[in-house]
Order: structure tokens, then sequence, then C-alpha cells
């Protein structure tokens, strides 16, 4: 038979639960007494003082445990068909990896379209590109893992129309790619750019514009430095006409490639860029040209050890592999690994280990596993073609345990989850999975619970 305080904290330990997941009530008027107490307070009036008070510090204990129960969150932004953006978040279950809404959640975005979304490094703001408001938009991430909007950045001074966005490995900078220059519109086509923010106390200063070729589309920052002391940035964009021709010595397998891989040196005083040798930016409505990619490049990726970089071919179906010199320059890999197994790549991400790369297919709605051979992704025997919901576009796996994948499909509105075996890189479907999320999120990315 149970004694008075067993029974006391077995009857109130699902209610704790719920107030720290959210569950629960989650505001008080000022100088109310809280959920506890309101707890302790009822208790005591059944059992002697004693045993309350031992009841009071076991649900105050559980309260404290069962922060740690969220390993991370996983915030997902919404393009929606309405005229504001909205952002899915979701807490990370620690034993299961299994997902559940935040309070609150979906919040606005702050602006219409979302399409990219990126955490800083010390994991506590995080930045979101609203398209069709040509802004970008920061949040503090709370203790709870709730979103809190603090300032709205527009692009409107050096171009419109945001694509994706990057910071840099020490929290300096923010790099976002715009389409569109000033003076130019859909339109009138031409040229877009890269704005480059100072990031002081997560606020966002005045940026320095540079010039890119036209259509860019990803953006990564290396955590490499430079003999400069500076980072590589890289970009891709989709500019069909920035071509070699046909049978090109620098071809990727295809009859013809494109040169839409661009390099750039940032600097440490600024975060401002330089072109790396081989390249030109063309001013005006005009082909620019980079490093070949394959037909229509979608997805930019580096290794941690910021040796590699990795490329997606959406129309080709590849994934293209770089060597990283010490100048930042990239050169292009030998493709002996097999096609891709799934359709339309876009979004790659690598587990913590290294050992292993996803690439989200957006056509055939999969997950692709990869291994790696001397930096060249080979097709995974036990995780060729993983289904992730119609449209899948990003992946993204929680950092701190580096086993929970989870993958955002735009069409079926939904966040998949799965959990990577460690000695295969397998994947197993996470309990409940897939996750609903509001209508075409865009993309996803997950950030570990700084609180643990």
């Amino acid at each position: 038979m149970a004694t008075p305080l067993e029974h006391g904290v077995s009857k109130h330990m699902k209610s704790v639960s719920e107030i720290d997941r959210g569950q629960g009530p989650q505001h008080r008027p000022k100088g109310s007494p809280s959920r506890f107490e309101d707890l302790f307070a009822k208790h005591a009036a059944r059992v002697p003082r004693a045993a309350a008070m031992l009841t009071l510090v076991a649900i105050t204990g559980l309260a404290a445990c069962s922060r740690q129960y969220t390993l991370a969150f996983v915030y997902a932004p919404s393009e929606t068909t309405t005229t504001s953006g909205l952002i899915n978040a979701y807490g990370v279950n620690n034993q299961s990896g299994a997902l559940y809404l935040l309070p609150d959640s979906p919040i606005p975005s702050g602006g219409r379209k979302p399409t990219a979304i990126a955490v800083a490094p010390n994991r506590q703001a995080l930045y979101v590109t609203n398209h069709d408001d040509s802004n970008v938009v920061e949040f503090t991430i709370g203790t709870d893992g709730k979103l809190y909007p603090q300032n709205t950045y527009n692009l409107s001074n050096y171009g419109s129309f945001p694509t994706a966005l990057a910071v840099s490995a020490d929290g300096k900078y923010l790099y976002v790619t715009y389409t569109y220059q000033n003076g130019y519109t859909a339109a009138s086509p031409g040229p877009g750019g890269i704005s480059i923010f100072p990031i002081a106390n997560n606020a966002l200063g005045t940026p320095i514009d540079f010039p890119i070729g036209r259509t860019p589309v990803a953006i990564a920052v290396s955590s490499k430095p430079l003999a400069s002391g500076g980072n590589a940035v890289y970009v891709v964009s989709q500019d069909a006409a920035a071509t070699n021709g046909v049978n090109s010595s620098l071809a990727t397998g295809n009859s013809t490639t494109t040169l839409n891989l661009f390099a750039f040196a940032a600097s440490a005083t600024d975060g401002s860029l330089s072109l790396l040798p081989g390249e030109t930016i063309v001013a005006g409505n005009a082909p620019s040209s980079g490093y070949a990619t394959g037909i229509q490049p979608a997805g930019l990726l580096e290794d941690a050890s910021g040796t590699h970089l990795y490329v997606t071919d959406f129309a080709g179906n590849n994934v293209i592999p770089y060597s990283i010199g010490a100048n930042g320059v990239p050169s292009q890999l030998p493709q002996v690994s097999a096609p891709n197994p799934g359709t339309g790549p876009m979004g790659m991400v690598i587990d913590p280990t290294g050992k292993y790369l996803y690439v989200a297919n957006y056509t055939s709605g999969t997950v692709s596993g990869y291994t790696f051979d001397n930096g060249i992704p080979v097709p995974s025997n036990v995780a060729a073609s993983t289904e992730a919901g119609t449209g899948t576009t990003c992946v993204t796996i929680e950092p701190s345990e580096g086993i929970y994948l989870y993958a955002s499909a735009l069409l079926s509105n939904t966040i998949t989850g799965e959990q990577i075996i460690p000695a295969d890189g397998s994947l197993k479907p996470i309990i409940n999975s897939p996750y609903s999320a509001t209508t075409l999120p865009a993309c996803a990315v997950a950030v570990s619970n700084y609180t643990r």
C-alpha cells in the first residue's frame, strides 16, 4: 500500500511533467503562488508537515530533472498560404528523439514566405529570412526553447528576395544571399548579392554589400580559417547560362556543366569578401563564372574538418565532392561513386562523427544515406532510400547525441524523424513520426538545449 508521500508524488508527477513540457499553465499573475506552491499547499492540508516538505522536495526535483528530458529543439519555417509565414518549434525527447510542439507553436516568422533559417553558434539566437518581405528577423531562443522575436532587418537598401543565410563559426557575421540587386526585378532580372551583417550580442549591425552572379540559392561559411586569418565563404547559383559548353573537361558526368560555385575569402576584420582566383563577377544581366558544378546546383555543405565541400545537383541527380585547398579554392574530385539513389537532391547533413552523409531528395520524397571514401560520397548499402514525405527539402541532425535526424517535407506538411544507427548509418523510424507542421515547411534546423 502506498504511503501518503508516495501517493502525493505519484498523483502530481504527470502535472509537473506537463508544466515543464509546456502542456500546462505557463503564465501566472505577478506575485501569485507558483504551480508547485499550489500543489504543496493542497497536499500539506492532507499529510503531516514533514511528509509534505518531502513531497515538495520530490516535486521540485522532478521539475529540475524534467528540463533535462528535452535534448534539443527543432525549428521549421513554413511558407503557409496566408500573408504571413510561421515557425514550427518542437522539443526533442532525449530517450526516443520524438518531437512535441512547444507552447505557442507555431509563431509568426515576421514576414511572408520564410525560406531559410540559421542558428547562432552560442545556441541562443536564431535568424530567419522572409523572401517576399525581403527581411531578416532575429529571434532569441529561450531556456524553454520558445522563440522570442527581437529585431527585423530590411534588405531593401541593397536588394530583394533573400534565399539563404549562414552564420560564421565565431558568431561574428551573418551572410545573406538575395536574388536581385537594386534596379532588378523578376520582370527585369539581373544579378544578386550578399549582405554581410556584423553580429554583436546576437543583434545585427549595418551590413556590407557584395555583388554575386544571377540566382544565388545556397551559402556556407567555412569553419577552417585561411592563412589570411578569415574564413572562406561559398555560394552556389542557378544560372543556366554560366556554362563551359558541351563535353567540358570540367564536366561532372553530364553533357553540360555550369560555373555556378563561387568561393570568397572573408576578411577577419569586418567579414567583407574578396574573390578567390579563377572567378569573375559580371555586372548587369549577364552570366558570372565561378567553379564548375553540375546542371542545376541546389544544396551546399562543408564537412566539419573544412577539407571537403559538397554540392547537390538537382537536375543531374548526384552529389559533387570537392577538396578545399589551403587558400580556400575548391577542386572537384573524380566522380567514382554511384548516382544518387533518390531524385531531385537538395539539402544535406553530415552526422557529428563525420562518417555518414544524408541527402534530402525533393522529387522522390526520400532521404539517401552515404558513407565516404577519401571524401567522396558512396551510396549506403543500408540507408539508400528512406521515405521522408512529399517534397523533401532539408535534413538536420540533433547535435548533442548526434543520432536523431529530421527531414522537412514541403508538400506533405510534415517533419520526419529517423534514428541513426551508429554502427552502419542505417535509419530507424522514431516513434510517432512523421510529425505535423503548418503548411509548406521549407526547411528545418536542430539546436542543442543549451540549459543541459
